[in-house]
């Protein structure tokens, strides 16, 4: 699914700004929805949480609705015209007109529906959108299910304790520990293409010698097929993203030209050109045809910051459309224990982050987000993983910019139960896992930043081991087939019995989150170093690289202890110079990801006061003391050939 762009033959109209808004209850809206009364103002790109200061915002448990009245212009007379939900979370109905229209499950990833002739041109339309923030057993992230919330204080057993949780209201139980942000958290938008488009650009780079290699694949569609699937659920679809040229592309191809054979026409679709500019906008390279092979004679690559983060520019054509992508070109593959970005082993600075600030909570904040990468830069990191769900794409276009090495990760956070049953086989999220992995994969294929899938967080590996390796090795396969640059793929394990763990020790790379000296072996940094040692001792035979994807103690602002103790500023400073120490002496070890870049929110629960305060920053951006600690290692440690 391609970003909205705008052009010479294609339109955009931002529909972003105040909208009605009411909080509504656990019944689920029908086929209809028309009668909305009482209902306030909202801010939209945002999360409609900590809009109000009341509770029932806060702490909202189901539906919620959102309306505005739109108008397409009449100028966009004879196009077709779209209108695109960049985030809605988790669940989300869409009605024109009191009338249902659409449904998507899924919080972080766009869907979109034609409405070229339920708005025609020059109408005004009424849009609802319905919205469940209910986390479960069903959604990513997961929700516990009548059990405890993470990092909650339920003290189960006890039964005055259980008693009061059959009583109370329901709420949401997340089995993760950031705030459960919900509502219209991107964009929404109305755009126009023409009756013939380009539905999907496929740019897979590679390197011969001193040229680069661009292998494409252009897909064409038109209005008349876009109505012909209007039956699949939006978001859902499988977008058959594949390597250029496969099977299916050719069939595709196949099917339209025999089908206009039919119809008695002598042709297929219009010409498709791509041409490549360079950073003047100068032509360099072309081809014709829907798929191909473009090399770029002497090629600028694509290099981590504060190397040069070239980019190239594909502008392809067919019949009245146009669109342009930006790409780069780099190589990564793992060989050994090296992780390698254009062949040099590449080493990881950086973090962990959250989309979440003040009064936005988990909405698009694009000042926040130019914000971030300057201090990013500031603190000489490299890159940072999407904790836990795929971010907002104007992240990604920055990070492509700006030369900031991303790891792409779904919301499959927190496929755990607290209720000693399988997850792999009571949890109905496969399914739903796949779609997201697809619509993850092909919206964000294309950027130069994304050098590595994370298919999830934390799930349990230790309990369950051979459902875990069923489920989780499939996925792996999977994802691998559906990415066209063949990118590694990982997932990100928990502090666990790594022992009986049969997963992680199969991904690309060993992602691990470790908490030595916090959460275990709490204040003691002696023993927190010994039993690190420990465990790294068994990751070495494994013959992977293998980086740290969390580890940290929190902080809070301004508490200075003589003596390092924790929650001080001193003791978090500590603890990363220690820990950081251990990981210098190994060859194997390519990376290092703090959690977190800033302080964020989280449910209410006696180990989070005021939200996870393990942040390098607060939550407002101010540096703490192990900020301005990391500021000198990393400007000490190269990206390339730190580890030989």
């Amino acid at each position: 699914m391609l970003y909205p762009k705008e052009n010479e033959v294609r339109m955009i109209s931002d529909l972003s700004g105040i909208w009605e808004f009411k909080l509504g209850d656990e019944r689920e809206p029908g086929e209809e929805c028309k009668e909305l009364s009482h209902m306030e103002p909202i801010a939209v790109p945002a999360s409609y949480n900590d809009q109000k200061d009341e509770r029932a915002y806060r702490e909202h448990y189901g539906w919620a609705y959102y309306r505005k009245s739109f108008a397409v212009p009449k100028c966009w007379q004879g196009q077709r015209v779209v209108l695109r939900f960049d985030a809605v979370t988790h669940r989300a109905k869409v009605y024109l007109d009191g009338r249902l229209m659409t449904e998507h499950q899924g919080g972080f990833l766009p869907f979109e529906l034609d409405i070229t002739e339920s708005a025609p041109a020059g109408s005004r339309t009424e849009l609802v959108v319905a919205v469940d923030n209910r986390v479960s057993h069903s959604t990513l992230p997961v929700g516990n299910e009548g059990s405890t919330a993470f990092f909650g204080s339920d003290n189960p057993g006890v039964p005055a304790v259980e008693a009061a949780k059959a009583w109370t209201k329901p709420r949401n139980l997340p089995n993760f520990d950031f705030f459960n942000y919900a509502g219209i958290n991107r964009p929404v938008r109305l755009y126009t293409t023409p009756q013939t488009y380009i539905k999907d650009i496929t740019l897979v780079p590679d390197l011969c010698g001193q040229d680069g290699i661009v292998k494409y694949q252009i897909q064409i569609r038109e209005a008349r097929e876009e109505k012909q699937d209007n039956g699949n659920k939006a978001g859902t679809e499988n977008t058959g993203i594949g390597n250029p040229g496969t099977e299916g592309a050719e069939k595709q191809a196949a099917g339209r030209q025999q089908t206009r054979a039919e119809e008695g026409t002598e042709t297929a679709f219009p010409l498709v050109h791509v041409d490549i500019l360079d950073d003047k906008g100068c032509v360099i390279a072309g081809a014709d045809g829907e798929s191909g092979q473009i090399t770029i004679p002497e090629a600028r690559l694509w290099w981590p910051w504060p190397g040069e983060p070239y980019l190239y520019t594909a502008v392809v054509t067919c019949g009245e459309d146009r669109y342009e992508q930006a790409f780069g070109i780099r190589t990564v593959r793992v060989e050994g224990t090296q992780f390698l970005i254009n062949g040099k082993p590449f080493y990881f600075k950086g973090f962990g982050k959250h989309e979440d600030s003040a009064f936005h909570g988990r909405g698009l904040d694009l000042c926040l987000n130019v914000k971030d990468i300057h201090l990013i830069h500031w603190l000489h990191a490299n890159s940072f993983r999407t904790s836990h769900y795929p971010y907002a794409e104007e992240m990604y276009d920055l990070c492509d910019r700006e030369g900031i090495v991303v790891i792409d990760e779904t919301p499959a956070v927190g496929i755990a139960s607290a209720d000693g049953q399988d997850p792999y086989k009571t949890f109905p999220v496969r399914q739903h896992h796949e779609a997201v992995l697809r619509d993850m994969i092909s919206r964000d294929k294309n950027h130069p930043c994304v050098v590595m899938w994370s298919m999830g967080n934390e799930p349990d590996t230790e309990h369950f081991p051979e459902s875990a390796y069923e489920y989780w090795h499939s996925l792996y396969e999977l994802t691998h087939k559906l990415d066209p640059a063949h990118r590694p793929v990982t997932f990100v394990c928990c502090q666990n019995n790594y022992e009986k763990d049969l997963v992680t020790r199969t991904m690309d790379v060993v992602c691990l989150n470790r908490y030595y000296g916090w959460y275990n072996l709490s204040g003691d940094l002696d023993g927190a170093c010994y039993g690190l040692n420990k465990e790294l001792d068994f990751w070495e035979k494994q013959h992977k690289p293998v980086m740290i994807t969390e580890y940290g103690a929190d902080a809070i602002a301004g508490i200075h202890e003589c003596v390092a103790e924790m929650f001080s500023e001193e003791f978090q400073a500590e603890f990363y110079e220690r820990q950081n120490a251990e990981f210098d002496k190994r060859s194997f070890f390519i990376g290092e990801h703090v959690w977190n870049f800033a302080d964020f929110a989280t449910i209410q629960g006696c180990m989070r006061a005021d939200g996870n305060k393990k942040g390098l920053l607060t939550r407002d951006r101010r540096p703490k003391m192990a900020a301005h600690y990391f500021r000198r290692r990393w400007g000490q440690l190269p990206n390339f050939g730190y580890k030989g």
